[in-house]
């Protein structure tokens, strides 16, 4: 992973260049060890920008349960904690048009204060869950191409978020 445009302002965010996909799901992992129960994740990005494979590596790195898949078609899957940790609710907002609503009749089996919540395409549908969530901002080349590389910007908003490390990702 390279680094040269890591700003050190949080609310500009911490902007990383990435070159591969294991790259991305390495910043899962990383962005992991930041995350506790109660947190939001909001991931914003074309499709095919890796909103999903950064999804898996923070499975990876919370020590979730299951194959961590896209959720398209259930809206959200509930990955347990396999070592006492947070249980990781992926969803895929891209289907929702009414936000915090519909994400609380999904009946999910889980309690979202004591789950890390990561929420694909829900810019503008879930911000009323949280005051605090770290936003993923995932930029990718478009169109036919083969580039693998990608520029994330990671920005905490909220107190939580304040001295969390972003920066240091």
């Amino acid at each position: 992973m390279e680094a040269p445009h890591s700003s050190p302002a949080a609310d500009a965010g911490t902007r990383l260049t990435l070159n591969s996909p294991s790259e991305m799901q390495e910043l899962g992992r990383s962005i992991a060890k930041l995350l506790r129960p109660g947190d939001l994740v909001m991931l914003t990005g074309e499709l095919g920008a890796g909103k999903t494979t950064l999804t898996r590596g923070l499975g990876e790195g919370l020590g979730v349960r299951g194959a961590v898949t896209s959720p398209t078609f259930v809206i959200a899957r509930v990955h347990p904690s396999l070592v006492g940790g947070p249980a990781l609710v992926h969803v895929d907002a891209y289907r929702l048009g009414g936000g915090l609503d519909e994400m609380e009749d999904l009946d999910l089996d889980v309690s979202l204060p004591e789950s890390v919540v990561v929420v694909e395409w829900g810019e503008g549908k879930v911000e009323e869950l949280s005051d605090d969530r770290l936003q993923v901002l995932i930029d990718r080349v478009v169109g036919e191409t083969d580039d693998d590389r990608r520029i994330v910007t990671v920005t905490g908003i909220g107190p939580r978020w304040a001295g969390a490390g972003v920066e240091s990702l």
